[in-house]
């Protein structure tokens, strides 16, 4: 008697582009959330003003979603893809002129909190860029 095997297929390996896609839509849509539902307690441990964290927080979830459902594509299109791209480098920009501004007055953990997120938006944007270049060969 021949036994048929029970081990399922490999799954088919995921892109660089998808890891990146779908890594930005968890953090952006966790971060959101967090701005959002916490801005109260947030503002007082940041320095950020309860608007602009709550503000923030909810314009990021739209993102988050739209983020999902790229990844969920086969072929994410490419303008889509660019436009997520230009998107973080914005919002890292921002991030930096905020606090370059004087609108705002951070402590120290509010300087930290808006430096994290400019470096890992950059950093996604730079992983879903070389995603891209690869996706096209």
């Amino acid at each position: 008697m021949s036994k048929t095997s029970s081990i399922p297929a490999a799954a088919p390996a995921r892109s660089l582009l998808w890891w990146s896609l779908a890594g930005d839509a968890a953090v952006s849509g966790a971060c959101g959330l967090l701005m959002a539902a916490g801005a109260d307690p947030l503002s007082g441990l940041l320095g950020l003003p309860v608007p602009l964290l709550r503000w923030a927080g909810l314009a990021l979830l739209p993102y988050a979603l739209f983020l999902a459902w790229l990844a969920r594509r086969p072929a994410p299109p490419r303008g889509a893809v660019w436009a997520v791209i230009v998107l973080n480098v914005l919002w890292a920009a921002d991030c930096l002129i905020l606090l370059a501004s004087g609108w705002v007055a951070p402590t120290g953990l509010g300087i930290a909190f808006v430096l994290v997120q400019a470096v890992t938006v950059l950093a996604f944007a730079d992983l879903q860029y070389l995603g891209l270049r690869r996706s096209a060969r």
